[in-house]
């Protein structure tokens, strides 16, 4: 998956778990950025009575690089307070939900937002009490959910801020790639495989996460407040990922209560998506987790040498011929360090860099100055040749998994060695797995919104049917 459960440790503490992050050109308002980061995996929407919120006890952040060092430049920091309306219940809601501010809601949650300039060293308050909204219950317990989401949508600092649960937009089989790489659609090449062919099976069709969603000018995220408009240009682009950080000593009281105190230490990091997941051996997870993206240069070999490039010959035998020669040479993928460490240069791609200099660092690259597609966007992104989608940023519907997975196939080696055929299954690998519109692994299952927050209404605790169609109108 994009990054859940994707370390050890971190796979013990889901509130601090990055899961997700994405980096777009507002589709709404093409001179506005849309950052998003989601945390806490897996939230099964039936999941009461204690049901999903964020830690008040954990310091999120998203990150913004606009010089191409790999550190932050511009933080912006979110911490969460929880409020109990009538603590000698234990139902998270006494009665029906009608708006953010019910009485009937016992556990209300509030976020706080600052922004921190790194240079100077300046804070800027940009919002405190922002009400989030409840999780999903169910029609009688938050009808009309829709409404309350919308109520927790606020103005800040000339932009737009949500936090709250959304249904997840990450998409893929997971008990496929997680069984050996057995993936379906092409189960029956698999080495040892008895069974035919067939669809892809979407692991997170019906489940939820909790979103943190920022859409801000441009000119609030770049150095000096310039608005890029020369893709060209080399300062067009900026880095962007996000954190998750403990504090230091956690202490447990005898009567029950939980105190922390001390200096702030990153437990979770997210930039490009599946990069821990997929790339950083096991022993080295927690660690990569730690680190911030500046340091990534020490991780490069597991880009240029990926392991997963060494198993997709052995287990599809003479399916990746040329991709076992490739990786037989010895020769680094120079086509993945460019995509996941420092972005793709000019003249590699007609018209299209995000290249932010030669520090290998793993951020999300977007090009501010490539404005959005509006009309028929590829969830292939760079290889649907829709130059709006990742590692262009990332949007919330691009098929990540599908991208990843065919560039390191060798789909994508060309850009650096012109001399190199890709196998013909580099292009095949996942279709019908995780993408397209056809796919029956991504049909209806994220419902992804035109506008802000983007990310879909969660799924409902009580209407969770197992095709995952939306739930119900409620009646008027």
């Amino acid at each position: 998956m994009s990054s859940h459960k994707e370390a050890p440790g971190i796979s013990f503490d889901p509130a601090a778990d990055n899961t997700d992050v994405y980096a777009f050109v507002s589709t709404q308002d093409s001179n506005d950025v849309v950052l998003i980061a989601n945390y806490l995996p897996f939230e099964t929407p039936a999941g009461g009575p204690n049901f999903y919120e964020f830690g008040d006890d954990v310091l999120y952040q998203i990150h913004v690089d606009n010089d191409g060092d790999g550190l932050a430049d511009i933080s912006f920091r979110f911490r969460f307070s929880t409020e109990l309306t009538h603590p000698d219940s234990f139902l998270y809601n006494v009665g029906p939900i009608e708006s953010i501010d019910s009485d009937n809601w016992n556990r209300r949650q509030f976020a706080h937002v600052t922004r921190l300039d790194h240079g100077s060293g300046k804070v800027t308050e940009l919002g405190g009490r922002l009400a989030c909204p409840p999780c999903n219950v169910g029609p009688f317990s938050t009808p009309h959910y829709e409404r309350l989401a919308h109520e927790a949508v606020h103005d800040i600092g000339g932009g737009r801020f949500f936090a709250g649960q959304r249904a997840d937009g990450f998409y893929v089989d997971i008990g496929s790639i997680f069984d050996l790489g057995d993936l379906r659609p092409f189960q029956s090449l698999h080495v040892g495989s008895m069974l035919p062919n067939m669809p892809g099976v979407n692991g997170l069709k019906a489940l939820n996460v909790q979103t943190i969603a920022l859409q801000l000018r441009k000119t609030q995220l770049t150095a000096g407040g310039r608005h890029p408009s020369d893709p060209t240009h080399p300062r067009s682009t900026i880095g962007v990922w996000a954190t998750a950080s403990r504090q230091h000593v956690r202490m447990f009281e005898p009567d029950g209560d939980i105190t922390d105190h001390g200096r702030w230490v990153q437990v979770s990091r997210l930039g490009n998506p599946l990069f821990n997941e997929v790339l950083i051996p096991i022993a080295r997870k927690d660690y990569w987790n730690a680190q911030v993206p500046a340091h990534d240069k020490q991780f490069a070999r597991y880009v240029a040498h990926p392991e997963l490039a060494r198993l997709l010959p052995a287990l599809y035998p003479g399916v990746f011929p040329h991709l076992e020669a490739l990786v037989k040479s010895g020769k680094p993928r120079a086509d993945l360090e460019a995509i996941l460490l420092t972005g793709i240069p000019a003249g590699i791609i007609t018209g299209f860099q995000n290249f932010t200099g030669h520090v290998e660092a793993d951020m999300l690259r977007l090009n501010l100055a490539i404005p959005p597609t509006q009309h028929n966007p590829s969830n292939l992104g760079l290889l649907g040749m829709d130059l709006a989608g990742f590692p262009n940023g990332r949007r919330v519907f691009d098929d990540v998994t599908t991208i990843e997975l065919r560039a390191i196939a060798g789909a994508t080696y060309p850009l650096v060695d012109n001399s190199f055929t890709p196998d013909p299954a580099a292009g095949e690998l996942t279709q019908g797995l995780t993408s397209s519109s056809h796919d029956k692994t991504a049909k209806h299952t994220v419902h992804f919104l035109s506008t802000f927050p983007y990310l879909g209404t969660p799924h409902s605790g009580f209407y969770n049917p197992p095709n995952d169609k939306p739930a119900p109108a409620p009646p008027k």
